[in-house]
């Protein structure tokens, strides 16, 4: 973690109201809340703020003792539902969650490491298992200052039955509902006393005085987004898997990158709108949306073996839709075979399929093998940059009366285009306003042209441009 802010980390066994803790916590809905053990696999990071202390909190995938046949038996809930329907507290809710237990526990374990404070959530309502006994040895050895929370006790009743935690050795439990957001006040003021003891709260946040670049990873499912972000980490931070989807969430990576602090934003794949499928994988997408709005520069991911497809234009539209500024990451190239013209024509078809996006760099890279992955950033942080550049009002006025001099517009229904004055009201993205006798007669060749222009001579790599044309009548036209 690259962030300065003390690190407040979320475990527990699935399905135990971390996720919905999570979200309460951060004050939005940032972590999907379903009703399914290993719903959540990753970590995922967000800031909390109790009084005047900002700490980052961690929500993770569930710590289970699957392995052993004991493990299994002595999960079953106090208080079973009696429809039927739920699977036991402890089994992952069909084969797909069931792939990821080793990669969950493991991210789990990773986020326990980095944490300055634990809280460890149990279940006042299915009560004391033989898990709960496991994580809290887990825990123990970790030496880890540790909050012990009985979450669903949104009853008197179910507050009394939480006593029986106390066997686990780790102090008075505390009391909450999550999701009512009962105790949740109290639950925050010892989480900052717990900071304040282990001698981690900061007076300043070094990050605050620094811009912070967002930097999210968006593609098809199964292009390699998370493996690509794992490389340029060092680290198994993501769970990787050929299984498509397995990244449900938006997850925020923070890191320092040659002395400038980001955060990569890992997303789930997007799939065609026919093939997405109602709940979870529906939110995930709607996660990725947002992710996009949030970011000043997306990691286009495509996969090399299938070029450019139908997906992969639909989702350069959106960055396009957004105004967000862009960086096309051809991976696996070492799947393909090549000569000396393959790059060539991979970037000349890549120019045909996505000529809306002529001014994006491409980079060719392997997840796999690290090939020119350490050009990424670079080029990201390039890019972030220029999308920040602004152009002062004399030099735009003078490239746009060299422009009209070099290629004067045509006239329409006889009446010719006039420029009077031009200047650059916004960055990110970067926004012209041209004021003009009358902006029905710019031609949107024009515009193209007059955006070359600026693109000559500023470059704005990567990043789109969006040029107003605004009506300004001077006395001479009133005639």
């Amino acid at each position: 973690m690259g962030a300065s802010k003390p690190v407040v980390a979320l475990v527990g066994r699935p399905n135990v109201g971390k996720s919905t803790l999570f979200n309460r916590l951060a004050g939005r809905r940032i972590a999907i809340v379903e009703d399914l053990p290993g719903t959540t696999r990753d970590r995922l990071y967000a800031t909390a703020e109790w009084g005047d202390v900002s700490f980052l909190v961690v929500d993770t995938g569930g710590l289970t003792a699957l392995e052993t046949p004991q493990g299994k038996a002595a999960q079953r809930p106090r208080r079973r539902a009696q429809n039927g329907t739920k699977p036991p507290i402890g089994q992952t809710a069909g084969v797909e969650s069931g792939l990821f237990l080793e990669e969950m526990r493991r991210q789990a374990y990773l986020a326990i490491e980095e944490a300055d404070v634990v809280v460890f959530l149990v279940d006042a309502e299915v009560g004391l298992t033989p898990d709960d006994r496991e994580i809290a040895n887990v825990l123990r050895r970790s030496r880890k200052p540790v909050l012990l929370v009985a979450n669903k006790a949104d009853s008197a009743r179910r507050s009394a039955d939480a006593v029986e935690f106390y066997a686990l050795g780790l102090g008075d439990p505390i009391a909450i509902s999550a999701l009512h957001g009962l105790g949740t006040g109290d639950l925050l003021e010892r989480i900052v006393e717990a900071l304040a003891s282990s001698r981690v709260l900061s007076t300043e946040d070094e990050e605050t005085a620094q811009e912070c670049p967002q930097i999210a990873i968006v593609g098809r499912p199964n292009v390699g987004k998370s493996s690509l972000l794992n490389r340029l980490l060092g680290e198994e931070r993501i769970i990787v898997s050929e299984v498509p989807g397995t990244t449900r969430d938006a997850i925020d990576t923070r890191l320092n990158f040659a002395g400038q602090p980001l955060v990569l934003i890992d997303t789930a794949g997007i799939r065609r709108r026919g093939r997405i499928t109602p709940g979870v994988e529906k939110h995930s997408v709607l996660r990725t949306m947002k992710a996009i709005n949030r970011a000043d520069v997306c990691l286009l991911v495509l996969d090399a073996r299938d070029r450019v497809t139908a997906q992969d234009q639909h989702i350069a539209g959106y960055i396009l839709e957004e105004a967000k500024s862009a960086v096309i990451v051809v991976n696996k190239w070492d799947a393909v075979e090549k000569n000396a013209h393959t790059m060539q024509e991979y970037t000349q078809q890549i120019r045909s399929m996505l000529g809306f996006m002529d001014y994006v760099p491409v980079l060719f890279v392997s997840a796999l093998t690290g090939q020119r992955v350490h050009q990424v950033l670079e080029v990201a942080l390039q890019v972030w940059r220029e999308r920040r550049y602004h152009i002062s009002t004399s030099d735009l006025n003078q490239l746009v009366q060299d422009a009209v001099a070099r290629h004067p517009p045509k006239s329409r229904s006889g009446r010719q285009l006039r420029f009077y004055y031009a200047t650059q009201a916004e960055v990110d993205p970067p926004t012209f306003i041209f004021f003009v006798n009358d902006p029905e007669l710019v031609h949107f060749s024009y515009e193209r042209y007059l955006e070359n222009r600026i693109r000559e001579l500023y470059h704005f790599t990567g990043t789109p441009l969006r040029l107003v044309f605004r009506g300004h009548a001077k006395k001479e036209d009133k005639r």
